[in-house]
């Protein structure tokens, strides 16, 4: 049995997106770090059966617990977008999920509360966003060469 997708009533970013009854059978035929080239032929889409198909096999792939995830990219909520697939729930990542791999921290507010959410929106922000712990080095790289150098360098 599934469990329904990641919802928390406290944190409206913290929900997948929704999967057809074909990529929830995927998903469940999924290992983590797996591609769909470990799944049942009936379940492989038309597309990767080609030739031309068989290059992209991170597409639905699940992510692993204890390897580095895939880069965030701005469909990163979906789970035949990448390796986007939970580690053990048989859902896509959330979007709070794809923003704490991005750095944000955990309460970080994207919307104002009691708007709407829109996965597309959201997912190009999150996944166009550089990371913020990247950023704060970059940032204090710049800024210590500034004082050293000075504003005319």
């Amino acid at each position: 049995m599934w469990e329904l997708p990641a919802q928390d009533p406290n944190d409206p970013l913290h929900a997948s997106a929704s999967l057809s009854d074909l990529n929830l059978a995927r998903i469940c035929n999924s290992k983590p770090g797996g591609t769909w080239r470990d799944w049942p032929k009936e379940l492989v889409s038309a597309c990767h059966a080609r030739d031309t198909g068989a290059t992209y096999p991170s597409v639905y792939g699940r992510m692993e617990w204890d390897k580095p995830a895939s880069t965030m990219t701005t469909q990163c909520y979906g789970f035949g977008n990448g390796r986007f697939g939970h580690p053990q729930q048989d859902r896509a990542i959330s979007l709070r999920e794809a923003a704490e791999l991005q750095s944000f921290p955990k309460d970080y507010a994207f919307v104002p509360e009691g708007s709407s959410i829109n996965f597309r929106t959201l997912g190009r922000m999150i996944g166009n966003a550089v990371p913020v712990i990247l950023g704060e080095y970059i940032g204090g790289i710049l800024v210590e060469y500034v004082k050293a150098n000075g504003a005319n360098s």
